[in-house]
């Protein structure tokens, strides 16, 4: 599903007009977004845990020549479904 798809879905659930549809999607991923950014998890009970996780530097290779490079640390987003979302999706 695009987001375009996403906003005409909730169009059709809420009776809301399309602008604001996309206005409310909009505030929802840039609070999560910043939320993430300050290092704070965001909890949706039944849906799931976006998390900010920590990637330890390692060593990689360059597929293309096969030298090895360094690859730093960094910072990486996750999600972890929720028991509810979880039991809607396996059936």
């Amino acid at each position: 599903m695009t987001k375009t798809e996403l906003v005409a879905a909730m169009v059709s659930d809420t009776g809301l007009t399309k602008v604001d549809c996309e206005k409310a999607l909009n505030a929802f991923t840039k609070n999560i977004t910043e939320s993430l950014k300050a290092g704070n998890a965001v909890k949706i009970l039944g849906f799931g845990n976006f998390t900010v996780k920590d990637r330890a530097a390692r060593t990689g290779r360059n597929p293309r020549t096969g030298d090895e490079i360094q690859i730093s640390a960094c910072k990486v987003p996750g999600f972890k479904a929720g028991k509810e979302l979880k039991s809607i999706v396996n059936g």
